[in-house]
């Protein structure tokens, strides 16, 4: 059999772009995916959904804004462009800029211009044809003819859809049942859902308990014998910058064990440092492992001296938590269904420098990599975790540095970003040169004074609250919008959702 073209790519991205049914969307996907040997599923994938498996390969709008004519007719291979790929990310040294324009200049006079389109898509990380990880998940399920639970729950457990979807294909569901949870190999986390405040948290779910939440670094930390790996929400391994942390993990009580919690840095009374503090352990340029150091606070345990956890109730979880754990290392809760208690609770949390609390159920299971319906958290402060879509030139003493952020919020039915509004208040100088940096890496084009960029780098924004505008296609801004910190620990698939964001304004409608 022949392999896939591109050009099958590219009809199936454009047309998965044009329709807003997620079944229209799915069975196309699905029609494309088995079009597909098992070995081109996981390139197929990774491109339907906006992604290069290889990650970011040293591309930008610079190299793609000039381009040669298309190809009249189709004649890319799936597999030439993830080798070109493969070879572009590995071009550096003397030369490097040379040779990575004649490859691009080969790839792209040899795509048609339907091609030409996806590749600068995938290129500058701006593919959005609405190919979602949940549509895609539906599509493999039905491609392999395999529940779909079964790919949801192989795909939270190995933390890559892609390759999921080629061990789908090609074993069925014999094959996604050898995925499982592998002390010292990250899963997706957990992530919550919003309530609004504690009473309406505790009405939302039965038999709850209520536990700090810290402003810090949320944590995956693994250990088998005396190997540690700790890793970062985006699966990042940061064990060799969290030397504390690697220290206490050591202590614990456990042959093999894996914990969700955080790593916060605390001043000496208990208070939690600024939240940039905690977080420059874990940026591109992180500071030095004996600046401030960082405490480990848990929350789940999910594995334990060879016994998956991630099935059993939040109780049981707890109960090995506590027993494998000092309490110096847990993060504090109560079990309490009662209003004025867990009140009183939260109202502590926060006089302790802390940003609010959970609600969750003692009877859910850890539902890796999804935003469950068990865990609810409560912030009273506004904030939102937004991306950053552009940034304009800065004047006076921000002259040279870009400075006003435009924010937006992910919009999951596009796929796309609802812009809430713009910001320039709450930076530091570290702060506007870090950002002038980080974005002109990530610019796609410019207007004027205006720099856009590619839709990656999640910032946390605290406002006042969200009021009626024409002037955004969301209907909707932000009020005295200002900047908290970026959240480097964070995807963009990971910010705020548009939906966040109305439900905050229709209380004030």
């Amino acid at each position: 059999m022949a392999g896939m073209l591109l050009a099958e790519i590219a009809a199936t991205s454009a047309d998965v772009a044009s329709t807003s049914s997620r079944l229209a969307k799915v069975a196309r996907l699905t029609e494309c995916l088995l079009g597909a040997s098992a070995d081109e599923v996981a390139v197929a994938v990774s491109y339907l959904s906006g992604e290069l498996p290889q990650g970011t390969v040293g591309v930008g709008w610079a190299a793609v804004k000039e381009r040669p004519e298309p190809a009249a007719e189709p004649s890319l291979g799936v597999f030439e462009v993830d080798a070109t790929m493969t070879r572009l990310q590995g071009i550096s040294g003397a030369g490097s800029q040379a040779a990575r324009r004649e490859a691009l200049q080969e790839l792209f006079s040899r795509a048609t211009e339907s091609e030409q389109r996806l590749l600068v898509g995938l290129f500058l990380g701006e593919l959005r044809q609405g190919a979602l990880e949940g549509v895609m998940a539906d599509a493999v399920a039905k491609a392999a003819g395999v529940p779909i639970a079964d790919v949801r729950r192989a795909s939270m457990l190995a933390g890559d859809l892609a390759a999921v979807a080629e061990v789908a294909i090609r074993d069925g569901r014999e094959g996604l049942a050898g995925f499982r949870l592998a002390p010292l190999q990250p899963i997706g986390p957990m992530l919550a859902q919003t309530a609004s405040d504690v009473a309406a948290g505790l009405e939302r779910l039965d038999d709850t308990y209520v536990e700090w939440k810290l402003d810090g670094a949320r944590i995956q930390a693994h250990r088998v014998g005396d190997q540690v790996a700790v890793f970062t929400r985006n699966l990042a391994d940061i064990t060799t910058r969290v030397p504390e942390i690697v220290a206490a993990l050591r202590t614990f009580e456990a042959t093999s064990i894996v914990l969700d919690g955080e790593a916060i840095a605390l001043r000496t009374d208990g208070r939690p440092e600024a939240f940039q503090v905690t977080m420059s352990r874990f940026g591109t340029k992180a500071v030095a492992v004996d600046a401030t150091p960082l405490s480990s606070f848990f929350f789940d345990c999910l594995h334990v001296d060879g016994e998956d956890l991630i099935d059993r109730p939040a109780r049981e979880r707890l109960a090995a938590l506590d027993a494998r754990l000092p309490a110096e290392h847990v993060v504090p809760r109560v079990e309490t269904g009662d209003p004025e208690v867990a009140q009183a609770f939260l109202d502590d949390a926060l006089a302790r420098g802390h940003e609010g609390v959970m609600v969750k159920s003692l009877d859910s299971q850890y539902e890796a990599g999804r935003r469950g319906s068990g865990w609810l958290k409560v912030k009273p402060s506004h904030t939102l975790d937004l991306v950053v879509l552009a940034a304009e030139w800065g004047h006076g003493r921000r002259t040279g540095k870009l400075s006003n952020l435009h924010l937006g919020a992910r919009d999951p039915s596009s796929g796309g970003y609802v812009m809430l509004g713009k910001t320039f208040k709450g930076m530091t100088d570290e702060m506007l040169a870090w950002q002038t940096e980080h974005l002109l890496g990530l610019e796609t084009r410019r207007d004027g004074h205006v720099v856009h960029v590619r839709p990656e780098l999640v910032v946390e924004v605290a406002f006042d609250g969200v009021q009626k505008s024409t002037r955004y296609p969301g209907g909707m801004a932000l009020r005295f919008a200002r900047v908290k910190g970026y959240r480097p620990d964070k995807r963009a698939s990971e910010a705020d959702t548009v939906e966040t964001v109305r439900a905050i304004y229709a209380p004030a409608e």
